[in-house]
C-alpha cells in the first residue's frame, strides 16, 4: 500500500492558488477572457512566491526543512517526499528560490498593476516575468537530470504526476501562454504602426 499524503499542505496549496485566481478574476471584471485569466494567473502566482516559497527562504536559512517544525515546514516535507533537495540546504535550490521570491513574485504585482492600468510596459514585464519563471523552472531540474535525478521520487503516482509535473508544469504552460500572447500583440503593435506609416508617405 503507497504511503498517503498530509491533506493539509495540500489543501493549502489549494486554498492560495484558488485564493489568487478569485482575487484575479474579480479585479478583471468586464475585462476579455485572456486578461481575467492572465490576472487569476498572475495574482496566484504572486500568492505561492510570496507566501510558500518565501517560507522555503526563510526556512532554509534558519537551518532546513527537514529540522522545521509548524504548518508551512510539513508542506515542504510533503513536497519534499517527491523531490528530496527541498528537505536540506541545497545550493542550487535555494539560490532559484531567492530569485523567485525576491523577483518574480514583485514582477507578477508590478504586472497585474500594468494589466489593469494598460500601461505601455506591460508586455516587457510579461516577457520578462515568463522568461524568469523558464528558467527557474530549468534550473531547478536540469542539473538533477544530468545527475540521473537521484533525489526525484518517481514510484509514486501522487509523487511523480501531481507534485512534480502538475505543479511543476503549471510553471512552464502557462508563462509559454503569455509569452505566446505577447508575441501576437507586439505582432499587432507593429503591424499597425507599419501600416500607419506607409499611409503618411
Amino acid at each position: 500500500m503507497g504511503e498517503r499524503a498530509a491533506p493539509g499542505p495540500l489543501l493549502l496549496s489549494a486554498a492560495l492558488l484558488a485564493a489568487g485566481c478569485a482575487l484575479g478574476l474579480r479585479l478583471g471584471r468586464g475585462r476579455a477572457a485572456a486578461e481575467r485569466a492572465a490576472l487569476a494567473w498572475l495574482c496566484a502566482d504572486a500568492l505561492v512566491h510570496g507566501a510558500l516559497e518565501g517560507s522555503f527562504v526563510y526556512l532554509s536559512f534558519m537551518g532546513n526543512i527537514a529540522d522545521s517544525e509548524g504548518f508551512l515546514a510539513s508542506l515542504w516535507k510533503e513536497y519534499g517526499k517527491a523531490d528530496a533537495r527541498w528537505l536540506h540546504f541545497d545550493p542550487t535550490i535555494v539560490s532559484v528560490e531567492i530569485l523567485t521570491v525576491a523577483l518574480d513574485g514583485f514582477l507578477a504585482v508590478v504586472l497585474v498593476y500594468a494589466i489593469l492600468k494598460e500601461k505601455y510596459y506591460r508586455h516587457f514585464i510579461q516577457i520578462t516575468l515568463c522568461v524568469c519563471e523558464l528558467y527557474g523552472g530549468w534550473m531547478t531540474f536540469s542539473p538533477e537530470w544530468l545527475m540521473g535525478s537521484p533525489s526525484l521520487s518517481t514510484n509514486h503516482w501522487l509523487y511523480l504526476w501531481v507534485y512534480l509535473v502538475f505543479f511543476n508544469g503549471l510553471w512552464v504552460l502557462v508563462p509559454g501562454l503569455l509569452l505566446w500572447q505577447s508575441w501576437v500583440e507586439l505582432k499587432k503593435v507593429y503591424h499597425k504602426g507599419t501600416s500607419l506609416e506607409k499611409k503618411s508617405q
